[in-house]
């Protein structure tokens, strides 16, 4: 079988066994998804979470374009530590598809673009919840969301399909990753002192008191967030789902947008 003209390997594949999603199933997501994430996506290097035999098995993280991937897929060189790595930029759903057809479940994307990775055009706050406590890191993600608001930021919000939510603004591009970091970490301790009986930027679990952290650590170079319409590796196979500010106080649970029910929504807010 071929979509987008790539050949369609072990279609019957379980992928979410117990939501009984297989192979052919993950590909035609993101195939009929790709209209709403190509843009999220776009000149962004990527980080592949791939799972080729399933979420019941183990998983792994792709940070390099591999030397079998076809010349269609875009790639750029990228300088870390160790030296130059070459990573995969998807632009295109019959990359989208590609990708897919090789287990990858999430896409994670860098927060800076290819024409210039040392200066990021978002801002990102990655709200991490207690266990068991989705009711905190809603009402902590409605705060963050009211505090930006008073800053002149316009933020956006999604669930990340797994635990918690995401907060981001965008940018001009007009300061390097260490200077957005510390706009980000001032941000966070402004909010943290805001509303300490909810919020916290501990760093360590056991600091913190039962309270949410507001992760700015990820505002750095080469650091990634999940793409908004990515599928998470979780049973019910949640969807990273973006969210009109509105709609926040109605979500029930951070997997609530998933696999079965995320063209639905779309369909009724179209």
């Amino acid at each position: 079988m071929k979509i987008e003209e790539i050949d369609i390997s072990h279609p019957d594949k379980p992928i979410f066994p117990d939501s009984e999603i297989n192979k052919l199933d993950l590909v035609r997501y993101y195939e009929k998804i790709a209209d709403k994430m190509l843009p999220y996506l776009k000149d962004r290097p990527l980080t592949l979470q791939r799972f080729p035999d399933g979420i019941d098995s183990d998983g792994f993280y792709q940070k390099n374009s591999a030397d079998y991937f076809p010349d269609f897929i875009e790639s750029i060189s990228i300088e870390t530590k160790e030296g130059r790595n070459t990573q995969v930029i998807c632009n295109d759903k019959k990359t989208l598809i590609y990708l897919a057809n090789q287990g990858v479940i999430t896409f994670h994307i860098w927060l800076s673009k290819k024409e210039d990775l040392h200066t990021p055009d978002k801002v990102i706050f990655d709200l991490d919840p207690p266990k068991d406590a989705f009711e905190k890191v809603k009402e902590a993600t409605q705060k963050i969301g009211d505090f930006l608001q008073k800053e002149g930021k316009n933020p956006h919000v999604m669930t990340t399909g797994k635990s918690g939510f995401h907060v981001w603004y965008d940018i001009r591009r007009t300061k390097d990753f260490d200077e957005r970091r510390e706009e980000a970490k001032s941000l966070a301790k402004n909010m943290k002192e805001k509303h300490p009986e909810i919020l916290t930027t501990a760093t360590r679990k056991d600091n913190r008191d039962n309270k949410v952290f507001i992760d700015y650590l990820r505002n750095a170079y080469g650091q990634t967030s999940v793409c908004p319409y990515s599928l998470r590796p979780i049973p019910s196979a949640g969807v990273a789902t973006p969210l009109d500010w509105e709609e926040l106080s109605k979500i029930e649970k951070p997997d609530q947008y998933s696999f079965s029910n995320i063209f639905r929504r779309l369909g009724q807010k179209a």
